[in-house]
């Protein structure tokens, strides 16, 4: 049988297209079908690298049985929280508030109104440890639906009104405590192994960003000791680069094994921003972070690069092994044989106590993730790591989730600019141009829509944070090609956001109002977790399309928006991590550091100009940096009788109403971008 999931832009449902569940897509035929039939909604949210997704779909979805109890009781309907995260945070929202927790597969019953009664992640297929199986909690739902309706619906109601007040803004200070919250960050940072918070541990990219602003010992020491241990860590992929999902012990050893693009992207802009920040004296963590950066770069190029630009949105966390065998992470770890198998005697030998891999094992079954120790012999272990990666690609990899998400590659288009002129890597800023070309087809009819798939845009509609996202990555491309095209539609998508997800507050809804069918909240939420928030991702786009353009509406637009994620900076920073980082900002502002504009203008056509480069590594946070030759026009005034004199690549720094001498050389380009008018 093949259901109505066949035809899904999203590969994760498109996996479950030949469950014998009749299962629907969200949307209006799906809830006619539940009112003609006058029977509940089962809905099942997951994606496609989720590890307990695969094993509730093949225990309990693929099962005939189970298949007939679901159909004759129930509609069933399957999404993708990737493709539509609006569904996923209400009902999210709703299963924590019955549960006390939440994770996915998220499994949650609906009267055929799409008002939620009961809810829960994973069920196996037998009752084990207290847990019900799902066979018996669809059982007793479809019984509680024919026999005791009125309870039924009464209980759905109570929890609309009880999940609805979860999505307003918390209150907002009229200031933010700075030094009270970085005090707070400071009391969740773990001085052993870097990170923050307890088991299992997340990267922060956001947080370790707002770390960065200023420079400061205190917080600048937490995000480089934090960024050192995860690199370190088997949560990062030391042989093809990039980073697995989250650990799930304090120190970053075993980590739960899919590899997204968000993650990825967010730490590629945290890496570059600390190489920057680390002291040219540090040598050996400037080179450890610049090996990371590079490695990361590799893994969306060579892993997540899409046929037609741009990039999927994970790998799975489980592949086959030689026996054709399923395991989590089977793909990416290592026995002291393998490695001599892989290396030889003498490189194998060597290579197990770089990596800490030992014959007891630091995974399970005898097997290790590699974390790297101490500071090797680069030029070995370079070759290592190549013969490495050669005998890997010889396994069975991980399937690749081939969805573009329009936030997702926004994140990676801003990332990729930033670190391509910091590094002085053209092709990397082709990359991210490839990727945005590849992304702006999903601006369809004037809206912008939020996945594709094999070139072909989906129906659910763009979120904020992909307006938000996409609009930064676009005006960040925009300044380091001078290509006023992409600023243009970055234009295009932030009118779209004000137009589309005005909260009446300052603030911003994460999803847009809808017409049909849409889950009984509209979600809306100002924590960063584990991307940063629509509203977040709007105020930093507004911000730079601001300073690009000359549009001090938007400014004033951003300052508006960022009030409402003051209450969330105050009560919990950790999760507020962009936020916090434009209050800092903020704060320098009124230091009189105001957020700068530097104009670098090029003598020629060269990609990168080594003055570019080097505005982009010294300068401060929040400044916009523009370069293009002579004559550009589309940036506002910011090309206006500029030009690069005595044919050298020439500085024009403006901070705010003043304007600073033009330079063309390095050390009073860094007097420039730091002075105070």
């Amino acid at each position: 049988m093949v259901n109505r999931l066949a035809d899904a832009t999203s590969p994760y449902l498109q996996q479950h297209a030949g469950n014998p569940i009749d299962w629907w897509q969200w949307g209006a035929g799906a809830f006619d079908e539940a009112r003609r039939r006058d029977v509940p909604i089962l809905l099942s949210v997951g994606y496609a690298a989720c590890h307990w997704c695969h094993v509730m779909a093949h225990e309990s979805f693929e099962d005939p049985a189970v298949a007939a109890l679901v159909n004759s009781h129930f509609v069933a309907i399957k999404v993708d929280r990737e493709e539509r995260p609006d569904i996923d945070a209400v009902h999210m929202k709703a299963t924590q508030a019955l549960t006390g927790q939440g994770g996915w597969p998220m499994t949650v019953f609906l009267t055929p109104g799409g008002d939620p009664f009961f809810a829960g992640t994973y069920y196996p297929p037998q009752p084990v440890g207290g847990m019900p199986s799902f066979a018996q909690v669809v059982t007793a739902l479809a019984d509680a639906w024919r026999d005791r309706r009125d309870e039924v619906l009464s209980s759905a109601a109570g929890i609309v009104a009880h999940v609805s007040g979860e999505f307003d803004a918390p209150p907002a200070p009229a200031a933010v405590d700075l030094p009270g919250v970085l005090r707070q960050v400071s009391a969740d940072f773990d001085a052993v192994h870097g990170g923050f918070g307890r088991a299992p541990k997340f990267p922060t990219p956001g947080l370790v960003d707002a770390l960065l602003v200023t420079g400061e010992p205190a917080s600048l020491d937490a995000a480089q000791r934090t960024l050192e241990a995860m690199l370190r860590g088997g949560i990062h992929d030391q042989v093809g680069g990039g980073f697995h999902r989250y650990s799930v012990d304090a120190a970053w050893v075993v980590p739960h094994f899919e590899k997204m693009l968000y993650d990825n992207a967010l730490l590629l802009g945290s890496y570059t921003r600390a190489w920057c920040r680390t002291a040219d004296h540090d040598q050996g963590l400037r080179l450890l972070f610049e090996r990371t950066v590079r490695g990361i770069v590799r893994f969306l190029r060579d892993d997540l690069q899409l046929e037609r630009g741009g990039f999927g949105s994970s790998l799975d966390a489980d592949s086959c092994d030689i026996r054709g065998m399923v395991h989590e992470g089977i793909y990416y770890v290592w026995s002291p044989e393998l490695l001599i198998d892989a290396l030889g005697a003498s490189d194998g030998a060597w290579a197990q106590e770089l990596f800490h891999v030992t014959a007891a094992g630091t995974f399970e079954h005898g097997l290790s993730t590699l974390q790297l120790r101490g500071r090797p012999d680069w030029q070995r272990l370079d070759g290592v790591l190549d013969r490495l990666r050669e005998v890997r690609a010889t396994r069975f990899a991980p399937a690749r989730d081939d969805k573009l998400v329009a936030a997702w590659n926004g994140f990676a288009i801003d990332a990729l600019v930033n670190a391509a002129l910091v590094f002085g890597e053209p092709d990397w800023l082709a990359l991210a141009a490839r990727a945005a070309e590849a992304t702006w087809t999903l601006w369809v009819d004037g809206r912008l829509r939020r996945t594709a798939m094999d070139g072909v845009a989906g129906d659910a509609p763009g979120m904020a944070e992909d307006h938000g996202a996409l609009a930064l990555g676009l005006a960040r491309l925009a300044g380091a090609t001078g290509s006023s095209l992409w600023l243009e539609r970055a234009v295009l998508l932030l009118e779209a956001a004000l137009a589309g997800f005005d909260a009446g507050d300052g603030g911003f809804y994460d999803a847009p109002a809808t017409d049909g069918p849409g889950p009984f909240a509209r979600a809306r939420d100002t924590s960063d977790n584990p991307t940063p928030s629509g509203t977040a991702c709007l105020v930093a786009a507004l911000r730079l399309v601001g300073l690009l353009a000359d549009r001090p509406d938007l400014a004033e637009r951003a300052d508006r928006a960022a009030v409402t994620l003051r209450g969330m900076v105050e009560s919990a920073p950790r999760f507020a991590g962009w936020a916090l980082a434009d209050e800092l900002i903020a704060d320098q502002a009124r230091h009189r550091l105001m957020p700068a504009v530097a104009v670098i203008v090029t003598p020629g056509d060269e990609p990168i100009a080594e003055l570019t480069r080097a505005a982009a590594r010294m300068a401060p946070a929040g400044t916009a940096l523009l370069a293009g030759p002579t004559g550009t026009s589309g940036f506002a005034h910011h090309f206006d009788d500029r030009d690069a004199r005595g044919g050298a690549a020439t500085a024009y720094v403006c901070r705010g109403p003043v304007c600073f001498e033009p330079v063309t050389e390095l050390k009073p380009l860094r007097s420039a971008l730091w002075q105070r008018p």
